[in-house]
């Protein structure tokens, strides 16, 4: 097991942290306190020679007074106190010498160096071999003595320094075992009180909010406590908050008219709306996600949206019952969300309004066959003026062939929106198409062309003049005038902008513009919210796209996109039926 595997409770590191503060400091203070008291006997000690040399010559003198002869009464006080000693004369010489000394007649360069400073009045103590040996010189000022000269060990204190050591190692031991039985002391309080803390963030992280911590100590570990409690409290409190948002969500969720579906990454249902229960009844909460159609995966679709990277996807499907859903799936950070909804009525509303399209379409034919005979008529000699005969068959002529033109438009329509006929991918040039519906403004409008002579887009030609003519009458009818036509290419697209200085509208009006039979300020009263609405149709089915931009007081821009195409021989709209 590596250092890092290794666990030691608190109590005992910190036992050994303070015996080894302990060991430290008492290691510390018994060298300085041994270093110091040894210094202070050896200089007790050097005080105490210095005091028995004095009193050895103070006795000697006292024997020479008494008729001790000098000799013997330098060798008594030599022998009685164990010393070396030397007595010397006023110039130096040597008058008698007893102990390690005797029979020196000549003394030594350094015994020399101190009789020298005693023969001049100053006393003279030093130390030699490593401060064992005290020599001590001291003039005398008795008779023809000069000086004398004492040397020997100092006193021996060994046993009262041993005693000492002893006594700073028995504090020193003595110390160590205080501090770690302090150590551990406090280690047991500390480790019960982070104990109490452990248990207590270990019941937080098990989702237990309800049993407060006991601060104890206004220490920092009482403040860690008490960061733990005010931590559980705001935890409770957010898992509260948590709990009733979670509650209002599902109660919103319910109330929702689509079914919604949460989808676990192990492919678990997590969550049901009551309208996802009531469409797929097979479905449980903590369950395995069924599949509930024998058309289509729900299984395969949540799961390409538990995929890294998974974007948003759309499904239609219909079930075996004939049903229709509308399936719209969303990837979530940890989940995937299936919205379902039932689009049945919807479908059959849609494909009402396809067989109004139809309908229509083909009851357009009855007046343009009156009209085409009209105009058969007339070329046949029934008007007397020529003028006027010619200017109102040019007329009816035009719009006959418009008629025609839009019945054509709308049967394309209707079959391409059922799928029994996909519209056709001509090159259709669009500055004829333009110029013509600018010729064709009603009197006062003001229609401002910009588009390049070679602007081609790809699409059924009758579907793309209609999806236009739509957005510049939708235009007048709305603004007025002046109403500009900006055709543009960008790569391969083309944009086809009509645009308008009218009212403009808000943007819950703008959201449903493109809606059946929605009419939004129309001046005409006579309008029936068709045209916007077909022009979408229109554009979807030829694979572009339709955008509006809206704003009150900021006029109105509605933006065709088509598949761009290449310049092509075709003839010109408004010729062509």
């Amino acid at each position: 097991m590596g250092v890092r595997g290794l666990r030691l409770s608190i109590r005992w590191w910190l036992a050994l942290a303070f015996a080894l503060i302990a060991a430290v400091t008492a290691f510390a203070v018994a060298t300085v306190f041994s270093s110091r008291a040894s210094g202070a006997f050896r200089q007790r000690a050097k005080e105490l020679f210095v005091g028995d040399a004095f009193v050895a010559a103070e006795d000697m003198l006292i024997q020479v007074q008494t008729g001790v002869p000098v000799g013997r009464a330098v060798a008594n006080e030599a022998g009685k106190q164990d010393l070396s000693m030397l007595l010397v004369d006023g110039r130096g010489h040597v008058i008698a010498a007893a102990g390690d000394l005797a029979g020196v007649r000549v003394p030594s360069a350094q015994d020399a160096r101190a009789i020298s400073r005693a023969l001049a009045g100053r006393r003279f103590v030093s130390e030699r071999e490593g401060g064992r040996e005290t020599v001590v010189a001291m003039p005398l000022r008795v008779g023809h003595f000069g000086a004398l000269l004492v040397a020997g060990t100092q006193p021996d204190l060994p046993a009262e320094l041993g005693i000492v050591r002893k006594q700073i190692v028995e504090a020193a031991l003595l110390a160590v075992l205080v501090g770690a039985a302090v150590g551990l002391f406090v280690a047991a309080l500390i480790s019960i009180r982070l104990r109490r803390i452990a248990r207590a963030a270990a019941a937080v992280a098990q989702g237990d909010f309800d049993a407060p911590l006991d601060v104890g100590f206004r220490d920092e570990v009482g403040s860690l406590a008490e960061t733990v409690n005010t931590m559980r409290e705001r935890l409770q409190q957010s898992f509260e908050r948590l709990a009733a948002d979670r509650d209002r969500l599902h109660q919103l969720l319910d109330r929702l008219p689509e079914g919604v579906l949460v989808v676990s990454p192990g492919l678990e249902l997590e969550f049901a709306n009551r309208e996802a229960l009531r469409l797929l009844p097979g479905l449980r909460d903590r369950a395995p996600l069924p599949e509930p159609w024998t058309t289509f995966s729900l299984r395969e679709l949540a799961a390409r949206l538990l995929e890294p990277g998974a974007e948003p996807a759309e499904e239609r499907l219909t079930a075996d019952d004939g049903r229709a859903f509308a399936l719209i799936g969303v990837p979530a950070a940890a989940s995937a969300i299936v919205v379902v909804a039932d689009v049945s009525e919807r479908e059959r509303l849609e494909r009402a309004e396809r067989e109004f399209v139809a309908n229509a379409s083909h009851e357009l034919r009855t007046p343009l066959t009156t009209i085409l005979a009209a105009v058969e008529t007339l070329q046949a000699g029934a008007k007397e003026k020529p003028e006027d005969r010619d200017r109102f068959i040019r007329l009816i002529e035009r719009e006959s062939a418009r008629l025609a033109r839009l019945a054509r438009a709308l049967l394309v329509l209707a079959r391409a929106q059922t799928g029994q006929e996909a519209p056709r991918t001509d090159p259709v040039p669009l500055r004829p198409l333009v110029d013509e519906i600018a010729e064709e403004a009603p009197a006062g409008v003001e229609i401002r062309v910009e588009c390049e002579p070679d602007a081609v887009a790809v699409g059924d030609a009758t579907l793309v003049e209609q999806a236009v003519r739509n957005l510049v009458e939708n235009a007048i009818k709305y603004a007025g005038s002046p109403i500009g036509v900006v055709v543009a290419r960008k790569g391969d697209e083309l944009s086809i902008e009509v645009r308008d200085s009218g009212p403009g509208m808000t943007a819950e009006a703008a959201s449903r513009v493109f809606e059946r039979f929605q009419r939004v300020g129309a001046r005409d009263p006579g309008s029936f919210g068709l045209g916007l609405a077909i022009v979408e149709q229109a554009v979807r089915v030829l694979g572009g796209r339709v955008t509006l931009d809206s704003a009150p007081d900021r006029g109105t821009s509605v933006t065709i996109v088509l598949p761009a195409g290449t310049p092509a021989a075709t003839a010109p709209f408004g010729r062509a039926a």
